[in-house]
């Protein structure tokens, strides 16, 4: 009973990493040498990208089966929000560094929201997985 909406909240963080390898982060009117050669900027242009969404992926499904250690579980879930968030920046910087004629279309698609709704998530698990350890020791001083 305790641990319902946390997992929940991890379901939905991993689905939103997962989601990732499935929608690209911004797409291009026409081809270009390099990232844009296929038209899409999404995770298999670089390999930072595959590797930390295979890992945010992998901790937030890690700590939903670790529900009787509250403690692990949130740091695994911090672990996934540093993830997210490298993962944003280096999304970023990368496309920054990019040198694209002026004359291509860059237009931005849904995986570049992905990973802020993930954050919102894994935050939301944060907050539940607190408020479960916070039931737990009141329950103890109790006894």
């Amino acid at each position: 009973m305790i641990q319902r909406i946390q997992s929940i909240f991890l379901a939905l963080s991993a689905a939103c990493f997962g989601s990732l390898f499935g929608f690209p982060f911004a797409s291009s009117s026409a081809t270009n040498n390099g990232v844009f050669s296929d038209q899409l900027y999404n995770l298999h242009d670089h390999t930072i990208f595959l590797v930390l969404t295979g890992l945010g992926v992998a901790l937030s499904l890690a700590a939903i089966f670790l529900f009787k250690n509250r403690v692990l579980q949130i740091r695994l879930v911090i672990f996934s929000i540093i993830a997210y968030v490298s993962l944003i920046a280096s999304a970023i910087l990368i496309f920054m560094n990019l040198q694209l004629p002026e004359s291509l279309e860059v237009s931005d698609q849904a995986g570049i929201y992905l990973p802020f709704v993930g954050l919102v998530f894994s935050a939301l698990a944060i907050r539940s997985i607190n408020k479960d350890e916070k039931l737990v020791q009141s329950m103890d001083r109790l006894r």
